[in-house]
């Protein structure tokens, strides 16, 4: 069992929802990464999102587009990304980590350092989960397989355009959770609609058994309790990224820390929801 499924099952037998904090990965200074993601797991977060700077990040907002090329311009690319999260896990080998970003990186790793180099590398880091927004499911059954066998779950984004042939596409090759988009547009955009939301969850479940993460327009502990009354897990990126981008270096870790423990104590008010089974289905 990876390490994102058994995090899940824990959760669940707990009748509690997932935190999943994301951040760009060496935002807003190069070394200041590993610190804050130990900040955010004593907040309550479940799982991290560690964004993977790229130049060219066509599902993200302006907010998420800053981080990624000030980050760049520090001089933080998949390598580096990989040494933060092997730095993270020299304090942590019990949260998840996810890597969250765009196929170029990936596949540009690959031509420097060898075939293959990425997942083995990415494993020997301590990554439990990938989630490349452009590889679509149909072309990724051979790279799933690889990355399950290294113990890396391959997470999907699904939105609210989805068709039910494609949730039955990703419900067949998905491992770990699955990321429903919960607006259309790029992170950071547009209302959240949480009644829309509660629709659609019970769509995708209808074609997989994995536990369903909310993100695109959560912003407060407001919207991240409505979000996880009827989700497995919510996951909040611009929010976080907006509240560091001008904070001093020491400053950065504590803010985020005061805004997640209000996320994870309003996720907490929330019914606890039956065990054995994504939200007590």
């Amino acid at each position: 069992m990876s390490r994102i499924a058994a995090t899940f099952e824990a959760l669940q037998k707990a009748g509690r929802k997932a935190l999943i904090p994301y951040v760009t990965a060496g935002f807003p200074y190069s070394d200041v990464t590993p610190e804050l993601m130990q900040g955010m797991v004593e907040a309550g977060a479940d799982v991290i999102e560690l964004g993977v700077p790229f130049s060219d990040p066509m599902a993200d907002g302006p907010v998420i587009q800053r981080a990624g090329e000030a980050a760049l311009a520090l001089g933080v690319g998949m390598k580096q990304v990989l040494g933060i999260v092997a730095s993270f896990r020299q304090k942590d080998q019990r949260t998840p980590v996810v890597l969250m970003g765009y196929a170029n990186p990936v596949e540009r790793y690959d031509i420097v350092h060898g075939k293959g180099s990425f997942i083995r590398d990415a494993a020997a880091a301590g990554v439990d989960g990938l989630l490349v927004v452009d590889y679509p499911p149909e072309e990724c059954e051979t790279f799933a397989a690889e990355l399950k066998s290294k113990g890396i779950d391959l997470i999907f984004l699904l939105a609210p355009t989805s068709t039910p042939d494609r949730m039955a596409q990703v419900g067949r090759i998905a491992t770990g959770y699955v990321y429903y988009v919960s607006l259309k547009g790029v992170t950071g955009a547009g209302h959240l609609d949480t009644e829309a939301v509660s629709r659609m969850i019970p769509r995708i479940r209808a074609h997989m058994q994995l536990p369903v993460g909310v993100g695109f327009g959560i912003r407060d502990a407001q919207t991240a309790k409505a979000i996880g009354a009827s989700a497995d897990a919510v996951v909040i990126g611009t929010r976080i990224i907006q509240l560091i981008e001008d904070q001093q270096r020491d400053a950065v870790v504590p803010r985020v820390r005061e805004f997640l423990t209000g996320i994870r104590q309003a996720l907490d008010t929330l019914p606890a929801t039956t065990a054995g089974s994504p939200a007590g289905r």
